[in-house]
């Protein structure tokens, strides 16, 4: 384990970043706070795309200073995390779920931790979240998932012994979908479909505008700083639906997300009036990204689409997440409704023990950066209602 200097002096003094070598296959690259005394809870954050661990930053001494141990990864695929295959080509069942659920369980168990008293997932860390509670509530024994509901476990069919098979062919309804997109007027694409195709990365990773000024545009957009973001329910999955959130989800067919975002870029003014992203905090993700580039980060959307791999998760068939959960949005991110019917799937069927939905005012999809100490303060209320962080000695070895 190694101590290394990161984020250009942007982070707060009581958080610090190290690597944690050989995670089930990984050298983690982590941000901490709290790690000066053993004995104290961990709390686990998981980020999503195109973020880092660096999106926690804000939080993690608000958690330190109630009590925690806070790790922030940056999950397989991104930032200074490696041990995985940065190309479009290399094979992606690394990239699983599942696997990234044991990437979560690796680390809990390099840092000497039995359980989490506290698991928060954003984004696509909210999928890999669920999973690890589906997976092993004993080491993840609470969840609290943020801008992406849950919808649930791929299942198998059920009690159809004595009926005669579908004829309808699996996996169909995406391309189904994309066609109805694109048989719009004008022509309309899934941002899904787009972040899959092998130009995505180069697209996004030597944008004519620059990286640093796209990243600029893609977080002010989907920000409460952006008026355009007056999210809704949306009815069905279907493409007049869909059609109805802003052009970063549903993109005009045939642009890159650099050319969908050129046109919200904020002005100087605003630029300058946006402390929860400052230019300098803005320029560690330029920095990380540009050494980097984005196809680590896009495989898991990859993913999604691919057939064989979402296969793996029926192993969970039937089952809900059964431990102690909230669901946290912003009032001004789609994030919520993106994904239609997944929030009221996750409240009434996915999760049977869902205490509560939360939608934080002032915030889009970048809650945690957007308005830490609202998050905070939710987050440990909840933890504090579900008792997870009492029982200390159960946490591990050394008190932990």
């Amino acid at each position: 384990m190694t101590t290394s200097a990161y984020g250009e002096g942007t982070l707060p003094k009581a958080v610090r970043s190290r690597m944690i070598r050989g995670v089930n296959g990984l050298d983690v690259h982590i941000l901490e706070a709290g790690y000066e005394s053993r004995g104290r809870p961990l709390a686990l954050l998981l980020h999503g795309f195109p973020d880092l661990a660096y999106g926690w930053r804000h939080l993690l001494p608000l958690l330190a200073d109630a009590g925690y141990h806070v790790v922030a990864p940056d999950q397989r695929g991104f930032g200074r995390t490696t041990g995985w295959v940065n190309s479009y080509d290399a094979p992606l069942a690394s990239f699983s779920l599942l696997n990234m659920t044991r990437d979560a369980l690796g680390l809990v168990s390099a840092l000497g931790y039995r359980r989490t008293a506290m698991l928060v997932g954003h984004d696509f860390g909210s999928p890999v979240a669920a999973y690890c509670t589906l997976a092993r509530p004993d080491v993840f024994p609470s969840v609290v998932l943020m801008s992406a509901p849950f919808p649930g476990v791929p299942a198998f069919p059920f009690d159809i012994a004595d009926r005669e098979p579908s004829s309808v062919r699996p996996n169909t309804d995406d391309q189904t979908l994309a066609a109805a997109l694109a048989a719009l007027d004008p022509p309309r694409q899934y941002y899904q479909q787009y972040l899959s195709t092998r130009g995505a990365n180069d697209d996004m990773w030597h944008p004519p505008q620059g990286l640093h000024a796209f990243l600029r545009a893609f977080f002010h957009v989907k920000s409460a700083d952006w008026p355009g973001n007056k999210p809704h329910p949306l009815k069905a999955r279907t493409a007049t639906e869909l059609a109805q959130m802003p052009t970063y989800y549903v993109m005009d067919l045939g642009k890159t997300m650099p050319q969908t975002v050129a046109p919200f870029h904020p002005s100087a003014a605003e630029v300058s009036a946006c402390k929860w992203l400052t230019e300098p905090e803005l320029g560690v993700y330029t920095e990380e990204y540009g050494r980097t580039g984005f196809q680590g980060a896009l495989q898991a959307y990859r993913v999604f689409s691919d057939p064989d791999l979402n296969a793996e998760l029926r192993l969970l068939s039937g089952r809900t997440i059964d431990v102690p959960s909230l669901f946290i949005g912003g009032t001004s991110d789609w994030g919520t409704y993106s994904a239609p019917g997944a929030l009221d799937l996750m409240r009434t069927k996915a999760a049977t023990r869902m205490g509560d939905i939360a939608l934080i005012d002032g915030a889009g999809h970048w809650i945690q950066q957007e308005q830490p100490v609202r998050l905070g303060a939710l987050l440990l209320a909840f933890t504090k209602k579900t008792g997870a962080a009492d029982h200390i000695s159960d946490f591990g070895p050394g008190a932990r």
